[in-house]
């Protein structure tokens, strides 16, 4: 889907929404493939205040925590900055992170005006298109601290960033709502980074765009395809199963006009945007494949060591993986294959992973980016072990050409939980046979 023009010769204006790091990644991903550009000085402000995201800097609230990256992110002018925090035994030396990058514009647009303000201004992409990222700030400290090195990142990029704390108190949702109400109500085309999101279904309520994109919220993605082709209603696949709670029935009329919404019809075109394998492809949906090519120009080619490294999941904190399991079986793996470090997802507990760095002798890294930028950044091992998992199939992508092998290994149905989802185990196993480029391991047994 090209950009598409808006009324009366103005740029067809953009909103995307994205709730987290892998999100925004994927949205850079997508404007790059289209030439969107950022709408300066006549797009929506900045909120001011405590919720803004100050360029350049990590707050000392988003930042803190156990195992938190607490940099703070340098102006481009310079070149490194700390890299992730780590846990567990000590190394020689920490783990560089992505550098901030010096602004860059779109292809097609002008050289000139290319910063002013911390904004890219003048130039005009392909189609005349603009681009606005809508983060809706979650509370979790780490994904906070990735969203905000992300987000300047989109502002190197030359996007306009506007932070949102949408979930700051009671009434931090009526505030965000009322706030983003007119920008909804004028956007030509919503990019959405989680369509199970209540937030995002809220807020497709009211815009009246004509085209809606769905880009990349891991493999959540390959589900949320599948369930608009057979008309089913939009639950994410480790709660399927499960009855409906009070508050999934309180908001199922949202969640049905959302599925209605996110339909193609004669009077809106929707847009897939994806790396992960589709094969149930709804009608008159538009499904582009997201092959990273905007993490190939920016970063890299990493230096790659001869260890392994294992990425880790929050399979643990979603309930479907017996925490008691996985840790032995981190620890058989790393010691069949050699692995030294551990890169953690942002969701993991700090308390299983001390415990996991107590127990296995790993080292435990906090990527403060997500792992797709760490990894093409380097340096990264020359094997990389995963569960089945997002990464699994992107970071074949990011690291094309590089020679670092990714072996991912199968979970063993004895793993799971007496509460996991009864589509846990095909799913996961879906998301392992149909990742392109993997070398599959075996279920690691006990030694």
């Amino acid at each position: 889907m090209s950009p598409r023009a808006g009324q009366a010769g103005h740029p067809a204006r953009t909103l995307a929404f994205v709730e987290s790091p892998v999100q925004l990644l994927n949205v850079l991903e997508w404007a790059h493939l289209h030439g969107l550009h950022d709408p300066g000085p006549s797009g929506p402000a900045e909120p001011s205040g405590p919720g803004r995201a100050e360029p350049g800097a990590l707050s000392g609230a988003d930042a803190g925590g156990a195992g938190a990256a607490t940099a703070s992110v340098p102006p481009p002018a310079l070149p490194t900055q700390p890299g992730p925090a780590h846990i567990g035994p000590a190394h020689a030396g920490p783990v560089p992170a992505v550098p901030v990058q010096g602004r860059r514009l779109p292809a097609g647009a002008a050289a000139a005006g290319a910063v002013a303000g911390g904004a890219a201004a003048g130039g005009t992409a392909a189609g005349g298109a603009e681009l606005t990222v809508v983060v809706l700030s979650p509370t979790d400290p780490m994904t906070r601290g990735q969203l905000r090195r992300m987000a300047d990142l989109a502002r190197d990029e030359g996007y306009r960033v506007r932070w949102e704390e949408a979930r700051g108190g009671t009434t931090a949702p009526f505030h965000t709502i009322g706030g983003l109400a007119g920008s909804l109500r004028r956007a030509d085309r919503i990019v959405m980074g989680d369509p199970f999101s209540r937030y995002v279904q809220l807020l497709l309520t009211i815009t009246r765009a004509r085209d809606l994109v769905v880009v990349d919220d891991g493999t959540a993605t390959m589900e949320f395809v599948a369930q608009l082709a057979r008309g089913e209603r939009l639950v994410r696949w480790h709660r399927k199963g499960g009855r409906p709670g009070a508050r999934d029935l309180l908001f199922a009329p949202v969640s049905s006009s959302a599925r209605r919404r996110l339909t193609p019809s004669d009077r809106r075109r929707v847009e897939v945007f994806s790396s992960m394998p589709v094969t149930e492809i709804p009608d008159g949906v538009t499904v582009t494949a997201n092959d990273f090519a905007w993490t190939r120009a920016r970063f890299g080619p990493p230096r790659i060591t001869q260890s392994a490294d294992l990425v880790g999941t929050s399979l643990v904190e979603t309930g479907v993986v017996d925490g008691d399991r996985y840790l032995e079986a981190v620890r058989n793996l790393a010691k069949a294959h050699g692995a030294t470090r551990y890169f953690a997802h942002r969701r993991e507990s700090a308390e299983k992973l001390h415990r996991l760095a107590a127990e296995t002798g790993l080292e435990i890294v906090r990527p403060d980016l997500p792992l797709e930028l760490i990894a093409r950044r380097g340096p990264i091992g020359r094997t990389i072990l995963s569960f089945p998992s997002t990464v699994v199939h992107t970071l074949p992508l990011a690291l094309a050409g590089t020679g670092v092998r990714v072996a991912v290994c199968d979970i063993d149905p004895t793993w799971l939980t007496d509460t996991a989802s009864p589509r846990a185990q095909g799913f996961l196993s879906g998301v392992t046979g149909t990742a392109r480029d993997v070398h599959r391991l075996a279920a690691v047994s006990p030694a």
